[in-house]
């Protein structure tokens, strides 16, 4: 018998993009993300909206960035995914300017 060497090629993990929507957790955010997606019947588009709890090891995010977020094993009972990369930073306005400015 000849062995022949089978590859099981592990499939590509899911990519998502959304924007955070909060990061009070300590090395977790949560990411919103939107997609519009067409009804079945009626033909009308609809927005359709998913929390993913993602692991963000350095707590380099901040609420309203968009970011990239990757498939993982379980880290915990609702962490899934793990932040790839940030997309785009969120423009903070710096708080001392916004109070001088509104006085």
């Amino acid at each position: 018998m000849a062995e022949t060497a089978e590859k099981k090629v592990q499939g590509r993990r899911k990519e998502v993009v959304g924007y955070v929507v909060s990061n009070r957790m300590a090395k977790t955010i949560v990411v919103k993300v939107s997609r519009q997606k067409s009804h079945p019947f009626y033909g009308r588009v609809v927005n359709i909206n998913k929390k993913f709890y993602a692991h963000d090891e350095k707590n380099e995010c901040h609420v309203g960035d968009v970011v990239r977020i990757q498939e993982s094993r379980p880290l915990s009972k609702l962490k899934r995914w793990q932040l790839k990369e940030i997309v785009r930073k969120a423009a903070l306005v710096p708080e001392a300017s916004a109070e001088t400015a509104a006085s």
